[in-house]
């Protein structure tokens, strides 16, 4: 069996959420499947990294597909050619989108439809893409793949796809996020925090990401409470956050707010596993590793009541309204002063650890994929 991917996304030291999901995935199924042959798409030359196994042939294609008339071009003509001459028995895509133009089974992992309620988050042009083709993929795909029973219900409720075309498969975390000793924590602090707690937020620093509300909130605990406390934020800007920064500049404790810019996996984990919270109180997600990698190192999350993000943490998190400053700082006071409650947390994040695996995802579309092409036999 020969399968096509889509993998565009792996660039070696610029992945994030869905290029994470697809790097572990398919790590996972060309090793495990020697006896399947895979076409690995690039859109610029690729990383020797990311040549996982014996059974990959990379392909790098133009245009380098970064704006919505590239992935125009991308899909519809470079792709495209490449299916009609390899002629795979399936087409996957772990960024959800898909060539129009070909006859060739596919299966797009549609992670989340944020730009319906949000789309001014995102530029006219890649708002227009989204909108315009993301019921055009769902149509012609016979399987979708989704990261949330919350976002299988949106893309039923929104398009009207059929849900037993829709499989859910959550993220896993790297196994390189795990609890830390006293040392080891200490260290990171040093390093980063000059030898103080912080809370963490990670992820791209998107204007949905609600990192303007987690600043006001964290100068709003510090004001009330005097806490000797930092607020570290890793990630790299994405689109224009003037507003973010904006409020950046007007906080009475800019000083102890530290940007890290986007870090490695080998230094993320400890970051993560030295903190004293992971504050993620994004408004809108599909799934938002963040929380499962903090739980994998046990430590205490503050997360949001909205989208996926309840389903992913479970009970092992503080749960605030992303839309209330109050709420965020309350969270952020509340797990600062309360040993209690954060030994609660850590005692159940403990207990669900187990539950977000990158062997799990990567066994699991694997299943999809079977069954997908016995549809199509």
């Amino acid at each position: 069996m020969k399968i096509a991917v889509n993998t565009r996304l792996l660039l070696k030291g610029k992945m994030e959420g869905i290029a994470v999901h697809a790097y572990n995935v398919l790590k996972r199924i060309t090793v495990a499947h020697p006896e399947h042959q895979f076409l690995f798409l690039f859109d610029r030359p690729y990383n020797e990294e990311f040549i996982f196994s014996n059974n990959i042939t990379p392909v790098s294609l133009m245009p380098q597909a970064r704006h919505p008339i590239l992935f125009y071009l991308w899909f519809e003509y470079s792709v495209a050619r490449v299916l009609k001459e390899a002629k795979p028995d399936l087409f996957y895509s772990p960024d959800g989108f898909l060539s129009l133009k070909t006859d060739v089974p596919s299966i797009p992992v549609l992670h989340d439809i944020n730009y319906e309620y949000y789309p001014e988050d995102l530029p006219k042009m890649a708002l227009w893409y989204y909108k315009h083709y993301t019921p055009l993929f769902l149509a012609k795909a016979k399987q979708v793949l989704t990261v949330s029973e919350f976002s299988k219900q949106d893309i039923v409720k929104m398009y009207g796809t059929d849900p037993a075309k829709i499989d859910v498969v959550y993220n896993g975390a790297d196994s390189a996020y795990t609890k830390l000793n006293e040392d080891e924590k200490k260290a990171v602090k040093q390093k980063y925090s000059q030898g103080k707690d912080y809370f963490l937020y990670v992820s791209a620093l998107h204007p949905r990401k609600n990192v303007r509300r987690l600043l006001e909130a964290f100068d709003k605990m510090k004001e009330s409470s005097g806490a000797d406390i930092k607020l570290v934020l890793v990630g790299p800007s994405y689109f224009k956050n003037s507003e973010m920064m904006s409020v950046y500049e007007k906080m009475k404790h800019k000083n102890d707010v530290v940007f890290t810019g986007r870090l490695e996996v080998n230094e993320l984990c400890k970051v993560v596993g030295a903190a004293f919270a992971m504050a993620y109180v994004s408004y809108f997600e599909g799934f938002g590793i963040p929380i499962i990698e903090a739980i994998q190192c046990e430590v205490p999350v503050i997360t949001s009541n909205v989208t996926s993000m309840p389903e992913v943490a479970g009970n092992a998190a503080l749960l605030v309204d992303p839309f209330s400053v109050d709420s965020i700082a309350d969270a952020l006071l509340k797990i600062y002063k309360d040993v209690g409650v954060r030994q609660d947390l850590i005692d159940k994040a403990r207990l669900r650890k187990d539950i977000f695996t990158w062997d799990r995802t990567a066994d699991l579309t694997w299943k999809s994929i079977e069954k997908t092409l016995e549809k199509c036999r």
